[in-house]
């Protein structure tokens, strides 16, 4: 269990790099509203694209990490903001994280 000055720590750590992915990319942030919107459902590439008026490309960028643009470190998947699900016909459905939600209230809370 984590004590209290660890939990502040982790929280930073996760605005940091929430504020960085922010601030380079608008995309990400309506991503994630959307899927925060229409949650518990979950979306596919093509219907989030269409949904926050942007590209299939910068979507999946923004969701996994793609080149320079896109780092994958800084992915919404690899923040674990986003999971990714598999659907029918080989078609991957991403959907906002429990985890995501709870940061959320946590960061809500503290402000």
């Amino acid at each position: 269990m984590q004590s209290g000055n660890d939990t502040i720590n982790f929280l930073d750590t996760i605005r940091s790099l929430v504020i960085k992915s922010l601030s380079k990319s608008i995309v990400w942030k309506k991503i994630a509203d959307y899927l925060f919107e229409i949650s518990p459902s979950g979306s596919y590439t093509s219907e989030i694209a269409y949904k926050i008026k942007n590209t299939p490309t910068n979507v999946i960028g923004a969701i996994r990490g793609m080149s320079s643009r896109y780092k994958n470190d800084e992915s919404l998947l690899n923040l674990k903001i986003v999971e990714q699900i598999d659907g029918s016909k080989n078609i991957k459905v991403y959907k906002i994280t429990e985890f995501w939600k709870e940061i959320l209230q946590i960061i809500e809370e503290r402000s």
